[in-house]
């Protein structure tokens, strides 16, 4: 669909499972009220997946990440880089990827539209999260909506835009999996990409059951000596992650208070 401000062409992908009809009518409801085109993603289904293949590493997983293989996870994983690899086949400069339990705020289409005008700011723009750490403002996008940095990792995927940028970093280095889908993306600022979030966090994945992936999750942990490996790496993420966007945060003051 094109933008009405900025023109630019975007592609919205929606994540949907073939077993899950309901959620599918939900998420085509909200986003014919909103006016969006969309193309409905048919997620990778982790019941059919067979064990081992190429796009992911178990052992990675275990050692970085502290789990046993949860397919429902996997395919969570290959359904977001199946989105940037539609985005690279198409025409489009950006796509918004859904997750097909996300709440649609009324303003979505006129704040993307202000984030692509801004798009000097990031590679990665964060529309959701089921947590909500320290998030710092650095420039207006609309009279209800500014970017932000966040310093701290953000959990969940619900909703995002990323330029082609972004998308070619999914398929070309995120691959095999290591890690869940929310822990890796968050990693942008390991490859020299930009991430930002919108704030007030404009949309929320509240309204439906736990999903499957969570279950299973917390009965894939491994023994706590496992951990021995997985805290380090993890400290490790969270001060780059500190350093990095800490220092960006900091620039992108410094050259607004030039203007």
């Amino acid at each position: 669909m094109k933008l009405p401000e900025t023109g630019a062409e975007l592609a919205v992908y929606l994540i949907n499972l073939d077993r899950a009809p309901d959620r599918r009518d939900r998420m085509t409801a909200r986003l014919q009220a909103a006016g969006i085109t969309f193309e409905r993603v048919a997620a990778v289904d982790g019941r059919d997946l067979r064990f081992p293949i190429p796009e992911f590493s178990a052992l990675s997983y275990k050692v970085l990440h502290g789990r046993r293989t949860v397919p429902a996870e996997v395919g969570c994983y290959l359904s977001h880089i199946a989105c940037a690899r539609r985005l690279l086949e198409s025409q489009a400069s950006h796509a918004l990827i859904l997750e097909d339990d996300a709440e649609l705020p009324d303003d979505l289409i006129a704040l993307i539209d202000a984030a692509i005008r801004a798009g000097d700011a990031w590679d990665l723009l964060r529309l959701s999260t089921v947590n909500g750490g320290p998030m710092l403002p650095f420039r207006r996008l609309t009279a209800r909506r500014q970017l932000a940095v966040a310093l701290f990792r953000e959990k969940g995927a619900g909703a995002y835009v990323i330029n082609r940028r972004a998308a070619a970093w999914f398929v070309r280095r995120l691959l095999p999996m290591r890690l869940a889908w929310d822990i890796a993306f968050d990693l942008e600022y390991l490859a020299g990409l930009r991430a930002a979030f919108v704030v007030p966090v404009p949309v929320s994945q509240h309204s439906e059951p736990v999903s499957q992936i969570q279950g299973d999750v917390a009965a894939s942990k491994l023994p706590r000596w496992r951990y021995l490996t997985v805290l380090p790496y993890r400290l490790w993420l969270e001060l780059t992650r500190l350093l990095l966007r800490g220092g960006r945060y900091a620039l992108l003051r410094v050259r607004a208070s030039g203007r």
